[in-house]
């Protein structure tokens, strides 16, 4: 039982048995959450093709363009398509990483 007068005591001594005891060898790695590390990068092969993520942008633009259109809204068909132009230029950026990355 603590000894009630010095409860700082109390409190060193259990921090040091918490943070000093060995650490149970029995920890399953696979119970770690992923991390996202060069060795990980390795071992994924990415499932998309470019085809096929330009043809996703290329269709989820296509329809809100022409939802801009049959509103007859000339400045958010502009925005659209200038959006639609940088985000293009973005993934094609990423996608051209994603292939050095995996040709290395």
């Amino acid at each position: 039982m603590p000894d009630p007068i010095q409860p700082r005591r109390f409190l060193l001594d259990a921090a040091k048995r918490i943070l000093l005891s060995p650490s149970p060898a029995t920890a399953d790695p696979a119970d770690d959450f992923p991390r996202l590390t060069l060795s990980a990068l390795e071992k994924m092969r990415m499932s998309r093709s470019r085809d096929r993520i330009m043809e996703n942008l290329e269709t989820m633009y296509r329809e809100a363009f022409d939802r801009a259109k049959s509103g007859t809204d000339p400045a958010q068909m502009a925005t659209l398509d200038f959006a639609y132009r940088r985000e293009q230029l973005y993934l094609e950026i990423l996608l051209d990483i994603r292939d050095a990355a995996e040709r290395r």
